[in-house]
């Protein structure tokens, strides 16, 4: 957490834009790829394809001399990382950017929701009713009854839960390991677990889209890269709201590059899960601790 006399909210809130950019980035590309390759391939082609962005990361993971326990949890993290990144590249070529993008939100939620059961966190009824407000803007995006439900919307409210489960187990690991290793971790365990996935729906894809799966591995590592530099800036209680403009980018992304109707009840539910997670965040800033990620800190 910032200390107050070392924050610089301007070059936070700057960075978390252009995190938020990079990101929107990220989806445009996945998009654009389509369902031209399957969803767990692609997945492993953007881990494997990163891989580059790891060999500065090999020294300090030999160095940590991680214990069975480390990595066992680890391991349980790239499960269901694994698990949530298919989800998400199965979502993203088949629903609207702006709705994949609103429902990304929910992350936050599940992670309050899961520290409260799992970790021994306390829900007082303040941050008990934000939790209520961002599970009813996801109602409102996704209006069932209303509009068809479809599987990419399905495939969305498990990606959120397993990207949640995931934030937990490397917030249990980042006071135990550095920050690098972490990270490095993360991208050989799912790297390693996607492979199975991949090689049961292999298609040989084209030397034009292994390009844009490497530009969403470049995109994907500059967005995580620039989100820990907004974190390093200025506290979450600044950083957070600014994550709502990703969802301006995504409508406006989706509207004008791939004809997609613009849907009044998306912005609104986005606009419900993002204040919510917003006072839980500010909740937590108040009580000193830190619980809730912010919402980039769950992405692919």
């Amino acid at each position: 957490m910032t200390s107050p006399s070392a924050s610089r909210p301007v070059r936070g809130i700057l960075m978390m834009i252009l995190t938020g950019l990079l990101f929107v980035g990220v989806t445009a590309v996945v998009k654009h790829v389509g369902q031209g390759v399957p969803a767990a391939e692609a997945a492993f082609l953007r881990y494997a394809l990163g891989i580059v962005f790891l060999i500065p990361m090999i020294r300090p993971i030999l160095a940590a001399n991680l214990t069975v326990r480390q990595i066992t949890l680890f391991a349980a993290r790239g499960v269901v990382h694994t698990g949530a990144v298919i989800l998400w590249f199965f979502a993203m070529a088949r629903i609207p950017i702006a709705e994949v993008t609103a429902m990304n939100y929910l992350n936050p939620v599940y992670v309050t929701l899961g520290a409260a059961l799992f970790m021994g966190e306390k829900l007082p009824p303040r941050r008990l009713a934000a939790v209520i407000f961002a599970l009813i803007g996801a109602l409102v995006i996704l209006r069932p009854g209303v509009k068809a439900v479809e599987p990419g919307h399905i495939a969305m409210l498990f990606t959120a839960a397993l990207f949640a489960v995931g934030y937990m187990i490397a917030k249990q690991l980042s006071g135990e390991v550095k920050p690098v290793v972490v990270v490095g971790m993360l991208s050989v365990t799912v790297t390693i677990g996607l492979a199975p996935f991949a090689a049961a729906v292999w298609i040989t894809p084209s030397w034009d889209q292994i390009g844009w799966l490497f530009v969403v591995a470049c995109l994907a590592t500059a967005g995580h890269y620039t989100m820990t530099l907004a974190f390093a800036a200025a506290p979450l209680t600044v950083t957070q709201p600014v994550t709502f403009l990703q969802l301006v980018w995504a409508v406006t992304l989706g509207a004008v590059v791939f004809s997609e109707p613009v849907d009044q009840w998306v912005v609104v539910g986005g606009l419900i899960i993002v204040g919510s997670i917003s006072f839980i965040t500010w909740r937590e800033a108040v009580a000193r601790r830190q619980i809730t990620p912010a919402v980039p800190a769950t992405k692919v």
